[in-house]
């Protein structure tokens, strides 16, 4: 998955985003993937099957989740070097933190409700979003994804497959872990958490791009780059249908500003034809960089 920022935040924002997705994450995996032993892969689902296999009333899974994270934050320095993100590691730490924070302060010793269906969608829905936000951030909550970078780094594997196979491969322990029923849902889960992410990433990514074919282009003009701050680029087009002559706008906005342009254009233009499509991948100045 490519990890992209959509424009620069501020130390502070970030940080609170941030912090918002790890919450989210952490929310999802503590109160419904636990209980219910869903192990969708990663260390997430890599901790739950250690605490089913070596049971201790020390060792639990949220105990193996913060040793797991730290032996890798420790690989990632290693591996990848000094170079390693502070976001990682306050992301990582902060996860592992939170879900200790939650067994000491509201201990679960079973699901919080009797339908373990419901309870996988919150268990799916909750972390892809909260992972969704900070890929948008160019973050990630450390674990599976440091082994990604440090195996991209030394050779030439496809990171994203073996990524997707070991993530299987836990999944699929949860079959021999906790029974056939926990372990379909947790394969159903794995599946249902990969579409989710790049839905989301998608939607925070998606840009609305204008084509405006009218017969006043300077008002139009004047609003994208004087109020909407943004560029766009004209062109002497020729109608089939009337033989006249009109120039065509094309600019990329945001969702919000693509409203407000939509409007402006009405106001200015009622007869402007306005193609508006949606897109998550621009590359160029303002947007995504090669």
């Amino acid at each position: 998955m490519r990890l992209t920022k959509s424009r620069d935040f501020t130390t502070i924002e970030r940080y609170l985003l941030l912090t918002a997705g790890i919450v989210i994450t952490s929310i999802g995996t503590y109160f419904f993937k636990f209980p219910n032993n869903f192990s969708t892969g990663g260390v997430s689902g890599l901790s739950l099957i250690l605490g089913r296999l070596i049971p201790s009333d020390i060792f639990t899974p949220s105990v193996f989740m913060l040793i797991i994270n730290t032996l890798l934050l420790g690989a990632g320095f290693v591996g990848i070097g000094k170079g390693f993100a502070f976001s990682t590691v306050y992301c990582s730490m902060l996860l592992s933190v939170l879900m200790t924070v939650y067994e000491r302060i509201c201990p679960l010793t079973h699901p919080l409700t009797t339908q373990p269906f419901l309870e996988l969608c919150f268990a799916v829905l909750l972390p892809a979003f909260g992972s969704a936000i900070l890929f948008h951030l160019g973050a990630s909550s450390g674990g599976t994804d440091i082994v990604a970078v440090i195996v991209r780094k030394h050779t030439s594997l496809n990171t994203g497959t073996a990524l997707m196979v070991a993530d299987s491969l836990i999944t699929v322990a949860a079959l021999f872990c906790f029974g056939v029923e926990s372990g379909l849902y947790s394969i159903l889960g794995l599946l249902m958490k990969s579409a989710l992410v790049d839905y989301v990433c998608d939607s925070f990514r998606t840009k609305k791009c204008f084509q405006i074919i009218t017969d006043h282009p300077d008002p139009i003009v004047d609003y994208i780059v004087g109020t909407l701050h943004r560029g766009a680029t004209l062109e002497d087009v020729h109608g089939a249908y009337t033989n006249g002559q009109k120039t065509m706008i094309v600019t990329v906005l945001s969702r919000s500003q693509a409203f407000a342009l939509r409007r402006h254009v009405h106001t200015i233009d009622p007869h402007a034809f306005m193609i508006i499509t949606a897109s998550t991948e621009i590359v160029g100045k303002g947007f995504l960089q090669n």
